[in-house]
């Protein structure tokens, strides 16, 4: 049977003027066109060519030996030609664009934006792009806990965190516990496994150990400190919203920075506020 959506080696069963048919059995009995612009100049009947098979402008089945960026079920990132009423185009490496639908889509794209997709066949029996790789992602990768990893954040759950294709194959997660910062779908991120579960998934964290991170954070603190003239108008009574919001540290990070930069003699706290020494 021929596959919609893969690449697949099938046998030339008949030569027309604008190309040959192919099919996976002599007998012909399920055949695509391959155009003649496509076709080996010498092409016999019987001959075994390595094609993908596709839906052209009309919808009707066509095979090209072009190999397209990502095949049935597989997750790439993919250039946006241009964006049209019903979604986005992209630019795969054939002829027609592949469609990416608004409702695949987790946040907008733009024009010549790249973004992660995975392809999938539709109600109507079109390919299509989706933005939700989650079923198409690999859970057997080759991380351990502490192994530093690279990722695509390719959605953010207020319930669970940041979902992350690591290496644009694996599974990872971001917990919410360990997001910080302004992280967005689309950015890449750096990341440590902290966790590989029972199903392969891995546990991610943008931060280091603590006592690294400690380090950072109390330098992100002086920083953030100046950013305020000096003088940062809460101390480490503040509620944990009120931390979060200013410093995107948990309010025990927080601490440890605050503590670090104390015994350092950088700053010194009063009732309400926190200040450089040297100002």
């Amino acid at each position: 049977m021929i596959q919609l959506g893969e690449v697949q080696t099938l046998q030339i069963v008949k030569k027309v003027e604008f190309g040959v048919y192919l099919s996976d059995s002599a007998k012909g009995e399920d055949k695509v066109l391959l155009p003649k612009k496509q076709a080996p100049d010498r092409a016999r009947i019987g001959d075994e060519l390595s094609v993908f098979v596709y839906r052209d402008s009309k919808d009707r089945l066509i095979a090209t030996t072009a190999i397209p960026k990502l095949t049935l079920h597989e997750v790439a990132k993919v250039r946006v030609a241009q964006v049209g009423k019903v979604g986005a185009f992209l630019d795969w490496g054939l002829e027609k664009d592949l469609l990416l639908p608004y409702k695949e889509q987790k946040k907008r794209v733009s024009e010549g934006e790249e973004c992660l997709v995975a392809l999938y066949i539709d109600k109507s029996d079109r390919l299509c792009a989706t933005m939700n790789v989650y079923p198409y992602l690999a859970s057997d990768s080759p991380y351990q806990t502490e192994d530093r990893v690279s990722g695509t954040v390719y959605e953010i759950s207020n319930n669970f965190g940041a979902f992350v294709a690591v290496d644009d194959r694996y599974s990872g997660l971001i917990p919410k516990k360990e997001l910080y910062g302004d992280v967005k779908v689309g950015d890449v991120i750096q990341a440590r496994v902290t966790g590989v579960k029972e199903d392969g998934r891995l546990d991610l964290s943008i931060r280091e150990k603590a006592y690294l991170q400690m380090e950072v954070d109390a330098v992100r603190l002086l920083d953030i400190i100046e950013s305020f003239g000096g003088v940062l108008p809460f101390t480490d009574k503040a509620s944990p919203e009120v931390i979060r919001r200013e410093t995107q540290m948990s309010k025990n990070e927080f601490k440890r920075a605050v503590g670090r930069l104390l015994k350092e003699g950088k700053i010194q706290i009063t009732e309400r506020a926190i200040r450089l020494i040297d100002r």
